[in-house]
Formats: C-alpha cells, structure tokens, sequence
C-alpha cells in the first residue's frame, strides 16, 4: 500500500536517498530542506537535481524551524513525518551551540506540533549514536545511559527525543527514533571523514587526522541506513532503535583501504583528538533486528568501493566540494 510522507532534509545524504526509495515504491514524498551552507550547498543541489523528474515529488525550500513557512504543506494529509533535518557535527557544535540547539530542538518541536494539529499519527526521528558518549561498554545498547553528552550536538538530539517522548505520552504521535552510526557512501557529507579521505587521497591533498588513527567508528552504508529508515514507518508507539553495521573499523584501516581502491598513498597531517570525540562506536543492532527484521547489507569494502566509483564518476566537480577543514 502507497502513502504520503514529508521528508525533512531532503536535500540531505540520507533523505535524498529516503526520497529516492519511497518514490520508487509508489509513494508521494514532500520534501523540504533550507539548504543551508553548514557543507557544500552544490552537493545538495546535485541529489535534488537527481530528483526533479520523478513522479509523485514535491520539493519546496524552506526553514523547518519557522512554523509559518511549513505549516501550509500539512493541509494535505500525511501517513508519516520522517525528519531528517539536523544540524550535524561534533566539532562544529562545541562552537556554535545556539544554533545546533535551534535546528535540532526548535525543529523537532515545530514539526510535532504539527502533527499533533493536523492528526499526523507516525513521526520518525533521525538521531545520533553520538549521545552514547564515551562512558558505555561497547558495543551500546538503546537501555544504556546518554545523559552525559560529549558535545551540544549530542545534547540537542538528546532533548529532541525527550520531545519525542512527551508528544507520544500526550498525543498519543507513534514515534520511532533511529539512532545513526556514521553513516558513508555516495554523494555523501563532504565534513565525514570518508568522503574527505576519498577525495584527500585521489588528489593527492594532505590528510588531516585527528588523533592517532586508532579510533575507531561503525561505519553503516547509507543504503542499509535508508531500507531501516523506511521499516522504521510501521507502527512501534515510542521506540529508540540503533541502526549501525556491528563491525566497528579503525580509522587508519579505514584510510588503508582507500588507498588501496583509489591506488594512491595518504599524506597524513595529525592533529591532537578533540576533546568531543568519542574513541569508538559500535552499536547493538539487537533491537533493529527483532522489531525491523533489519540488519546491514552491504560490507564495509563493498560501501567504500561504492563511494569511491561514484567519486570517481563525478570527479569533475567532486574535487572542489568544500570540506570541513578547507
């Protein structure tokens, strides 16, 4: 059966690609993104642009923050709310909390109260394994603590699944929250380490490494990320679920591997690890398993070797997508 979704964050890694998924199977999809300049907006517009002809896709530019610029959307009834729509980043967040906790808060909020006025019954929430923080064994599970967040990044989904919680108990909104691990792959976020050691390394730019490389993260393939995100629509009341690969890598095996698949040698910088980053992340999947029938698909080299074809097909403007460190 066919529905009618707002996607938040559609211009976004993974809402393009949630976007791409639901049109495929026949749905309607309302996407809305501000197109914010916190990375490289010309990749934005390359996965709209992939966009624009599909059947059945609707995209307006607009600030989820702002009530009043998105509210009219809602006079067409939707099945779901899926929101993408985050402000993202450890680093950048220690700099710039205010705004972190607006885009990620504020948005949140905006987007419930609307559901709640217009009869709105299922909300999916993006969120982080960030909350996790440093103080947990690996590999984390959704019952452990996250009330010692590392960075305001982590606090402001923290509180935008706290939100979650209240409009759930108060209004009776099915709500799950999906709880991202560094997500990777095609025409990904260009301030993720992946993408930046892909195009680092292809034109033969220094990479900055922070720490000693032997961190490591659970690096999930945005194609696994998008097939949870959609199994994560059926109805669960208030669910928090990890969505993760469960096979953590470290970071310079990670560059080891892109050296190999792009045929050069890395020239690595490092810099002191900050102080917001975690050491590792590596997530119980348990959960997804059992209430999803989710687990991923695609191996890391798969996901990586994925990454580094599409890179190398659009490479023409691929090499001056803007990094975080540029």
């Amino acid at each position: 059966m066919t529905g009618s979704y707002l996607v938040t964050g559609s211009a976004g890694f993974i809402g393009a690609q949630v976007v791409q998924s639901l049109l495929a199977g026949g749905n309607s999809v309302t996407g809305v993104d501000n197109l914010c300049d916190a990375y490289d907006v010309g990749l934005k517009r390359w996965r709209l642009a992939q966009l624009e002809t599909s059947k059945g896709w609707t995209f307006h530019q607009a600030d989820v923050c702002g009530e009043d610029q998105i509210k009219n959307l809602f006079n067409t009834p939707f099945d779901a709310v899926i929101h993408l729509a985050a402000r993202a980043g450890v680093r950048p967040s220690v700099e710039n909390p205010g705004q972190f906790l607006k885009d990620n808060l504020s948005s949140t909020l905006n987007l419930l109260e609307l559901c709640r006025e217009y009869g709105t019954c299922k909300f999916v929430l993006a969120s982080s394994s960030s909350l996790y923080g440093s103080c947990q064994s690996p590999p984390y599970n959704e019952e452990a603590s996250t009330d010692r967040p590392l960075s305001p990044y982590a606090a402001s989904k923290k509180a935008a699944e706290l939100m979650c919680y209240s409009y759930h108990h108060l209004h009776k909104i099915d709500v799950s929250v999906l709880r991202y691990f560094t997500v990777y792959g095609p025409a990904g976020r260009p301030d993720m380490s992946l993408f930046r050691f892909v195009q680092w390394i292809s034109e033969g730019r220094k990479v900055v490494l922070y720490g000693d490389g032997s961190q490591s993260r659970d690096f999930t393939y945005v194609g696994d990320i998008v097939c949870g995100t959609i199994a994560a629509l059926k109805p669960l009341g208030y669910e928090i679920i990890n969505l993760g690969s469960d096979e953590p890598v470290m970071l310079m095996d990670a560059i080891n591997l892109v050296e190999e698949l792009v045929g050069k040698k890395a020239y690595l910088e490092h810099q002191p690890r900050h102080i917001a980053d975690v050491m590792t992340s590596h997530a119980d999947i348990t959960k997804a398993s059992k209430l999803l029938g989710w687990r991923p698909q695609t191996s890391f080299r798969e996901g990586v070797s994925q990454l580094v074809s599409w890179y190398f097909e659009n490479r023409e403007w691929a090499k001056d997508v803007r990094t975080s460190t540029d």
